[in-house]
């Protein structure tokens, strides 16, 4: 191609489409421009590979563009977390007084909570007051007032809109903070290093939440990619793709959502069938997500942990949450549930956010008079652990455990949606931890045992997910009601047939999740070994297929809201 033609070319794109932000059109997996973004990032970074500063350099600078494209201005934010964190990570490795190595520490970890809460429960906060106290107080966006008064811009102050990914980068930068605290991991020299690790984009948005020991050493060495790499790179690419457009957004539009925005409207059947299929949803969903950032970093020269492990073959909530979201349950099973004692007994620490949380869970209920109800039952749990000795370790324990599941539902949300989810899979938890001791069956590996635990396993965490997915209380009692109502089963057949499309996917799904892992396993490994033409057809297969079905709009991740 002439010069001339090139230059006519690039006159004819819309720039300001290209490289502004769009908050109608983010920046993706599912939309085309996703695409071409990510190979003129291949392209380039082909040539720079050889050099670690360049190769930095250009993921970084592609993953800030990724983070500006998909949330605008949050990009000043996403920048500042990275300068502060940075700085006091490196000013905390080069002293040896440890009273400052904490008082960086804390420093790091209260900016760092304080910019998520103020972001993702400042509306929250202040309804709550003002509904609790009678004023009319308004939550200020800081963040647009400032832009507006800088840039001459015209963003909207009085509604503070939540960044992207912010609990996610948000996490990024506290475990890193709390391991270079305890020597873990020595701070990166380079701050284009560390703004790397941070907003490496492929797991920015939605995770997995990567440890910085584990992504630093990788950034060190040379890029590589072998033929085997590439092959499973493709593969995770082409079944995030189809677990995602396929079988979540498919199901999820013909029969999931309508159920859930109407339930009067379907019987009791298509009530728990909705809730069954938004299991299979989320977890395509997420798990979608995943795959196809773990593809994505495999062609970027990067490993990323796995964040699902079949979860529905989970016998038991202990085991679900093993397998369901590992980041996040191992984060927090780091840097939350140990600190405060785990399940050596109680700590300082663990009655701190004993009362951080039942101070959230007086702000959640709006009425101040909850607050008298809560102090009894703080009082009454640590006298019980002061002066009764036989049971002191199994109450601070357990309070552990509960504490990390409440917080692990205040994470999706300042909600007593989210507060009663976390809350039934701590007591899950719970019980399980009671009848695992006597039960005769726990250890037993015939098949029906098996069975009979990961059906009730599943059941019990799809019952759960009637408050993660639903907006009210009223609306799960609308639900739960239909279906301990008029069930109607002699209309079941037609609702199977009247969505037998769904139900087909919804088949499919639950028996590739539950395939025997070496069976999954195989086919991964043959489809990596398949010669490039054939992976090209595989491709153009994918595309086709999720043609057909993809809607007229692309639906967001759902784990883009937290």
């Amino acid at each position: 191609m002439g010069a001339a033609p090139l230059l006519s070319l690039m006159s004819a794109v819309d720039w300001g489409g290209v490289l502004g932000y769009d908050p109608s059109a983010p920046l993706i997996f599912t939309r085309i421009f996703f695409w071409g973004f990510f190979a003129v990032v291949l392209a380039v970074l082909s040539v720079v590979y050889r050099s670690h500063p360049l190769r930095v350099g250009w993921l970084t600078a592609v993953s800030l563009f990724f983070y500006w494209k998909t949330s605008g201005i949050f990009v000043g934010l996403l920048s500042f977390s990275i300068v502060l964190d940075h700085f006091i990570a490196k000013a905390s490795a080069a002293t040896p007084e440890a009273t400052r190595k904490k008082l960086l520490l804390a420093l790091s970890i209260t900016v760092n909570l304080l910019l998520l809460c103020y972001f993702k429960y400042a509306h929250f906060v202040v309804d709550t007051i003002n509904a609790t106290f009678g004023t009319s107080f308004e939550a200020v966006n800081y963040f647009a007032r400032w832009a507006n008064a800088a840039w001459d811009a015209h963003f909207i102050e009085n509604k503070v809109l939540l960044p992207v990914g912010i609990s996610f980068y948000t996490f990024h930068c506290i475990s890193y903070q709390v391991d270079v605290y305890r020597g873990q991991v020595k701070p990166v020299n380079s701050i284009m290093d560390f703004a790397f690790y941070v907003s490496f984009f492929p797991a920015l948005v939605a995770g997995p939440i990567i440890r910085a020991s584990v992504f630093l050493p990788q950034m060190a060495k040379p890029f590589s990619l072998t033929r085997t790499q590439f092959g499973m790179a493709i593969f995770w690419i082409l079944n995030g793709l189809l677990k995602k457009m396929l079988i979540g957004d498919y199901i999820a539009v013909n029969f999931i959502d309508r159920v859930f925005a109407d339930p009067m409207r379907f019987t009791g059947f298509e009530n728990l069938m909705a809730a069954f299929g938004y299991s299979l949803q989320v977890y395509a969903d997420f798990s979608g997500y995943t795959d196809i950032a773990i593809g994505l970093s495999l062609l970027l020269g990067f490993t990323l942990p796995a964040n699902f492990d079949s979860p529905y073959k989970a016998r038991s909530t202990a085991e679900f949450w093993k397998r369901w979201h590992i980041s996040l349950s191992t984060w927090l099973r780091d840097y939350l549930y140990i600190p405060m004692g785990g399940n050596r007994g109680g700590s300082l620490f663990s009655w701190i956010m004993t009362g951080i949380v039942l101070a959230v869970l007086v702000l959640l209920t709006g009425d101040p008079s909850w607050l008298f109800a809560f102090v009894i039952i703080g009082a009454t749990l640590v006298l019980i652990a002061r002066f009764w000795p036989p049971f002191r370790n199994m109450i601070t324990t357990n309070i552990n455990l509960m504490l990390t599941m409440l917080i692990g539902g205040l994470w999706h949300g300042a909600s007593w949606m989210f507060v009663i989810w976390g809350g039934l899979n701590g007591i899950g938890l719970l019980i399980y931890k009671g009848w695992s001791r006597i039960s005769p069956w726990n250890k037993s590996e015939h098949w029906f045992a098996r069975f009979q635990a990961i059906a009730i396993t599943f059941a019990f965490i799809t019952f759960t997910r009637f408050w993660f997915r639903s907006p009210t209380l009223e609306h799960v009692d609308l639900m739960l009601g239909q279906i301990g109502g008029d069930f109607g089963w002699h209309l079941a057949g037609d609702v199977l047939w009247g969505f037998r499309s769904v139900f087909a996917l919804m088949v499919l799904g639950f028996v590739v999740h539950w395939l025997p892992e070496r069976m999954k396993q195989g086919y991964r490994a043959r489809f990596a070994a398949l010669p490039l033409w054939a992976m090209a057809l595989a491709c153009i297969a994918v595309v086709f297929v999720v043609y057909q079905t993809v809607t007229a709009e692309a639906v967001p991740f759902i784990y883009f809201q937290f």
